[in-house]
């Protein structure tokens, strides 16, 4: 985007100052998505008020569950956790993690649980783990031709997410997930318990490693029979090197 609020000319907006225009096609289709939607977002946001409402007049989630339902949600818990969640004072939050050892953006997520609990636990509150969901990279570790159910994981993991949170005991989420499908599969998990405030929690930078032109280089090397396939292996290595 240029100074202004200006982005390019098939897409042309302005900023305030600038009379506020936006492509034709552009508003055309997000006025037949509004009207196509209306009815079914009008049922989801009456739902989420209603949902917000009740949370709002009995407490903590889990006030209202049996109590089979609510020995069964608390009996992993170790004890100090155990006995607040059987009071109905503290909030309860759900942790939703994507962690596995696979992906090396997610390898980092295998300790936050333990100190999200601990943290939770100073602020006031109760957290558990409440579900893991699937991560996996546009096939990159699969070996096999794998975007295809690469595209199709965001659909798992939103399905993931929504089950972890239906364990009627939260009040809140922290969800842990990084890359293009597991964010948005997270999202969308979230936003069918739209009335819980959730926040997404990054796993942090990975440290620089072989910089792609140099990588790139190799790569070109390894494509006229230049160098060989160890080279070739330790150049990528240097490149994805750490968590």
């Amino acid at each position: 985007m240029a100074r202004g609020g200006r982005v390019n000319n098939r897409f042309r907006v302005h900023g305030p100052d600038e009379g506020g225009t936006v492509n034709p096609v552009i508003q055309d289709v997000t006025d037949r998505i509004t009207e196509r939607s209306a009815t079914s977002r009008a049922a989801y946001l009456a739902r989420i008020r209603r949902d917000g409402e009740a949370a709002r007049d009995k407490g903590p989630a889990r006030a209202h569950l049996g109590c089979a339902n609510l020995a069964h949600g608390f009996a992993g818990a170790p004890a100090d956790d155990k006995l607040a969640l059987r009071g109905a004072a503290k909030p309860g939050v759900a942790i939703v993690t994507s962690y596995n050892d696979m992906l090396s953006a997610h390898q980092p997520y295998e300790t936050y649980p333990p100190e999200l609990k601990a943290a939770v636990r100073k602020a006031g509150g109760v957290a558990q783990v409440a579900g893991g969901v699937p991560a996996m990279c546009d096939g990159i570790t699969q070996g096999r031709p794998g975007m295809e159910l690469s595209l199709y994981s965001r659909d798992v993991i939103a399905m993931a997410a929504a089950i972890a949170l239906s364990h009627d005991m939260f009040d809140a989420s922290l969800l842990l997930g990084v890359c293009d499908k597991i964010v948005p599969g997270l999202f969308i998990g979230a936003l069918h318990f739209g009335h819980l405030p959730a926040i997404f929690v990054p796993a942090g930078p990975m440290t620089s490693g072989l910089p792609n032109k140099v990588k790139a280089r190799t790569r070109q090397l390894f494509a006229e029979g230049k160098v060989g396939r160890q080279e070739l292996l330790d150049a990528e290595a240097k490149s994805y090197h750490s968590p």
